[in-house]
Parts: C-alpha cells; structure tokens; sequence
C-alpha cells in the first residue's frame, strides 16, 4: 500500500482534500501547514484513515541559536505531536538550519537539544517522530549523511527527491529509514514530479521500502501525478516480487 500526502491539494481545504483521496489510499500524511493546518485532531476523526503529520517548517527553526525562536519551534512541534496522539499518527518533523556556517557547531547543539526535549514530549504522548533530510537549501542539517549522527537513535524520514538534489541518494538508501517520501526531480530543483518524470531509481527506492517494511508516503504535487506514480511504483513492486 501506497500512502499519500496532501501536499498535491494543498490549494484547497483539507475536508476536500480528504474527500478526494479516499477512492486513492487508506493512509494520508497531512501537511500541517496553510489550508491544511491542524488547530485540533477534529477534521481527521471523521475519516478512518491512517495518519502520518507533517509538522509545521515554515518559521519553524529547532536549531536556532536565538533562545525564544529555538523554544518556540519546539513549542510549535509538541502541539503537532499532542494532535498526533489523538489519531495515532507518527509524525515528520524538519531538522533546523543556522545562518552562517561559522555557527554550524553552535547550531548542532541547539538542534541536539530540541531534539532531547521534543524526545521527551513524544514519550510523554506515546508518538513517534521523524526527521527529514533536507534538500539543497543551504545551511539546512541532514543534507547529507554525514549528519546522520546528529539524529542518532531518531528515525528517519527519508525523503528521495531530496537526496537526489544532493547527489546522495544512494548513500542514504543504504541507511534504514522509519518513513518515506517518494517523489522525483531531475537533480537540479525540488520540483515533487511524477515518479518515473526525473532522474531517480525507483527500482532501488523501492527494494529500500521492502526492506524497511513501512508505508512509503507519496508526495508529488499534483493529484492526477499521485495516482501515476502509485501505478508506476506497483508496476515496480509487482516485477521485483516476482524476480
């Protein structure tokens, strides 16, 4: 089974976007962000849906050297979390990013940090989190895998179109993922493009999903590029069960 997030009807309110998706999949990842922001758990308790969240990352900064904005996105994420408790649902979360690259390390402190506290308050509320790889966009964490370490114990959220940005694909593939993001590009912009419109392996990603066992999250930004790329990624399932 294929997940979908409602990144491709982001334009439009999310009991539509809910509505249109049940003929398509029974597991929704709700970007928790404009039209679709979560206030409370009660516009996802009349589906049966299962729920993956996609915390809020615009504003958000858990890596922040300035003490108010690095609580305050913390503050933003147990509220997303608290919302997951209620259905369920893990949730994604963004690593944070430091403005200068003379502030790297200090900035890993801070998002080790976040990342103890927000620990914390999953445990409190019996959810489980992950962290996304970025794509590239300068002075982000988790570009790469050599900032693997840096979520040590944290699942992660492996978002493909992302690594193929940054020329890293493979090398993450080879490190266990919690969670999936499937989408393409052709290596040059975070375009979220119909899988089998870019430049990435499908056939390697989805040997990585089998091994991983977890409901891979299809987040192309377009409807009729959702129900595409679901056919295409069946059509590669179905031919490596049978190798």
């Amino acid at each position: 089974m294929f997940g979908v997030s409602t990144y491709c009807l982001h334009r439009e309110p999310l009991s539509l976007a809910l509505e249109k998706l049940a003929p398509i999949t029974d597991c929704v990842e709700v970007m928790d962000e404009g039209l679709h922001y979560l206030k409370s758990a009660e516009p996802l308790e009349s589906y049966s849906y299962r729920y993956f969240i996609h915390a809020p990352a615009r504003g958000v900064n858990i890596a922040s050297l300035l003490e108010p904005i690095r609580r305050a996105s913390v503050e933003v994420l147990a509220q997303a979390f608290a919302v997951a408790a209620e259905v369920g649902a893990g949730v994604v979360i963004h690593p944070g990013y430091y403005a200068w690259s003379e502030e790297r390390e200090r900035a890993a402190e801070r998002f080790r940090q976040s990342l103890s506290e927000l620990t914390a308050a999953a445990e409190d509320l019996s959810v489980t989190f992950f962290v996304e790889n970025m794509g590239n966009w300068e002075y982000f964490f988790l570009r790469t895998c050599d900032d693997l370490p840096l979520i040590d114990g944290i699942g992660l959220a492996l978002d493909v179109g992302h690594a193929n940005l940054n020329g890293c694909l493979d090398c993450f593939l080879a490190h266990p993922a919690a969670h999936f993001h499937l989408h393409d590009n052709d290596g040059t912009g975070d375009t979220h493009s119909p899988v089998g419109d870019g430049t990435i392996d499908f056939s390697a990603v989805m040997k990585a999903v089998r091994r991983s066992n977890v409901i891979p999250i299809v987040e192309v930004d377009t409807l009729e590029g959702v129900t595409a790329s679901i056919s295409a990624l069946e059509g590669i399932a179905a031919a490596q069960t049978g190798e």
